[in-house]
C-alpha cells in the first residue's frame, strides 16, 4: 500500500525489504532520499534496524508505526528517526514527512561536519601553541616570531600550520598525541 501511495505522489521506490535484516542489507548498496522504515517487521523490527543502518549509512528514516504508544516514540527517537507516520497513513502526510525528513537529516548532517571540524581547529590550536612553546624555550622567539615561522613554513612547505607544528614538536623532542 506504502508504494502506491508513494507512486501516486511521484516518489520512485527503488527498494524494498520484507524484514529489518533485508533492510539493513538492502541499505549496504543503496542510498535513497529517504528510507521508509516499519516498525512491525519479521526478525529485527524496524528500530533495531534504523540503529544498524545509522552506523552503516546514514540516511533520512521516516517511521511508520500502528503504535503511538511512549516506549516506542522513545525508541525512535533515540534510534534517530526523521519523521514518525502512524497507521493508517495517509497521502496527503507522505509529502511533508517527506520533506521534513531530508531538511532535519541534512541539518543534522551539517552539525556534525561542523562539529568535526571545530574538533579538528581546536586540536590543530593546541598543537600550534605546543609548536610554539618550543621555539618560544628552544630558540628564544618570541611569541609573535613563532608563530609567523610556523606560519611561513606552512606556507613555503605548503603544509598545513598543524603538519608543521607537528614536525617541529618531533623535532624538540615532544611526544606526538
Amino acid at each position: 500500500m506504502l508504494k502506491g501511495l508513494l507512486t501516486d505522489i511521484g516518489c520512485e521506490v527503488i527498494a524494498e525489504g520484507a524484514s529489518g535484516l533485508d533492510a539493513v542489507k538492502l541499505l549496504q548498496n543503496k542510498t535513497p532520499d529517504v528510507v521508509f522504515m516499519d516498525v512491525a517487521m519479521p526478525g529485527m523490527d524496524g528500530i533495531d534496524a534504523v540503529n544498524m543502518i545509522k552506523n552503516l549509512n546514514p540516511l533520512p528514516v521516516i517511521l511508520i508505526t500502528g503504535k503511538k504508544d511512549e516506549k516506542t516514540i522513545q525508541r525512535a527517537t533515540d534510534a534517530g528517526v526523521f519523521a514518525y507516520l502512524v497507521k493508517p497513513v495517509r497521502e496527503e502526510e507522505l509529502l511533508p514527512a517527506i520533506e521534513l525528513a531530508i531538511a532535519r537529516f541534512n541539518e543534522f548532517q551539517a552539525v556534525k561536519k561542523e562539529n568535526i571540524d571545530l574538533k579538528e581547529a581546536i586540536e590543530a590550536r593546541k598543537l600550534i601553541e605546543r609548536a610554539k612553546g618550543f621555539l618560544m624555550e628552544k630558540e628564544r622567539l618570541a611569541e609573535k616570531e613563532a608563530f609567523a615561522f610556523i606560519q611561513k613554513t606552512s606556507m613555503d612547505k605548503r603544509q598545513s600550520m598543524k603538519e608543521v607544528s607537528l614536525a617541529i614538536i618531533s623535532a624538540f623532542g615532544g611526544k606526538k598525541p
